[in-house]
């Protein structure tokens, strides 16, 4: 029985979601499937990737094999890497112990990398807030002297006609 790890979508039109799961490759795609290893929400950014490392690994090992939107998820998360490692291991081409202070090394730079873009995307969004608000406050000031000076204008014209009323009130008197 052919093994796949692939993409079943859920969510509503225009709005994807996805479960990764572990089915058989005669399976309809949103149908029967073997084992649910994680999700994927494309939608957010980053995207958000949950993911059973241990499961997807395993599976993996027994031979499944993963589409191609699949495998590039699976490597983002590190679990082809760690196949790869291990691999490694099996053949002695490194220890245990190598293969574990690689995997630790890449997934410290590869979560320094996530947390930069988190990072930079929070201080893009809070500059944009910034210009937001100082464009409006410019509208506002704008807005408040057109104002300020309407209300002058008809100031002046009712002190202007309050005076010819009193001087033709004087002239009839």
């Amino acid at each position: 029985m052919p093994v796949k790890i692939r993409l079943s979508r859920q969510g509503r039109k225009k709005r994807p979601f996805y479960h990764i799961v572990v089915a058989d490759s005669r399976a309809p795609r949103d149908g029967r499937f073997i084992e649910r290893i994680g999700s994927y929400n494309p939608l957010t950014n980053p995207a958000t990737i949950e993911l059973n490392f241990d499961r997807a690994l395993d599976w993996l090992q027994k031979g499944a094999q993963p589409t191609d939107t699949c495998r590039a998820i699976l490597s983002y998360k590190g679990v082809m890497l760690k196949k790869h490692l291990l691999e490694g291991v099996k053949k002695g081409a490194l220890t245990p112990e190598q293969a574990e202070a690689k995997f630790q090394d890449w997934v410290s730079q590869k979560e320094a990398k996530i947390k930069a873009k988190i990072d930079s995307l929070a201080k893009g969004e809070a500059e944009e807030m910034k210009k937001r608000m100082e464009a409006e406050s410019k509208v506002r000031d704008a807005r408040a002297q057109e104002i300020a000076k309407k209300r002058t204008e008809m100031a002046a014209k009712e002190a202007d006609s309050q005076a010819e009323s009193t001087s033709e009130e004087t002239e009839n008197a």
